[in-house]
């Protein structure tokens, strides 16, 4: 298993106590940010996370803000990704066995740095059930697919200095 993690400026000492948890049960990870403390945008780095899962070189994520609400909000606005904020070990798991959920999102602001692990812990440690389960999945992935919007190109003109981002590109900035 191979855990794509990131956070925002509030989960950032919280994500730290994740990926220390992480290396003691040798679980391979790859931290996609932020690195300091500097105010930045929760759904840039959900996106980031979210897309290298969906690449197949990611099984699960770990998202983390201030309450981990943003967080799964940003991250389930992405096809295929079932994101879970969870606040406590039976939830997470849960989520897991019966959602088949692929993200955890976890507030820093919400949980300490202790039950954080406990949840990241069971989290990690279910599995998906199927049966019953598997066929409330499919319901959601069709209920997501009916909601999509089909991607339509923006073509640039040569005046055009703030052209609308394609469905790979993440939003600018500006």
């Amino acid at each position: 298993m191979k855990i794509a993690i990131g956070s925002d400026h509030t989960g950032l000492a919280l994500k730290e106590v994740i990926k220390a948890y992480l290396d003691s049960r040798m679980i391979p990870y790859e931290d996609f940010g932020t690195h300091t403390p500097e105010s930045c945008d929760y759904p840039r780095i959900a996106e980031i996370v979210c897309k290298a899962i969906l690449s197949s070189e990611f099984d699960r994520g770990i998202l983390i803000c201030g309450t981990g609400i943003g967080m799964s909000i940003a991250a389930n606005k992405i096809p295929n990704i079932r994101a879970a904020a969870c606040s406590e070990p039976y939830s997470a798991i849960l989520s897991k066995r019966h959602n088949n959920s692929n993200v955890l999102c976890l507030g820093a602001r919400v949980v300490a740095s202790g039950l954080a692990t406990l949840i990241t812990e069971g989290w990690l440690n279910a599995s998906f059930e199927g049966g019953r389960h598997e066929r409330r999945v499919d319901m959601l992935t069709r209920i997501e697919q009916r909601y999509a919007i089909p991607v339509v190109p923006h073509p640039v003109k040569e005046d055009d200095t703030n052209p609308l981002p394609t469905a790979d590109a993440p939003v600018s900035d500006n």
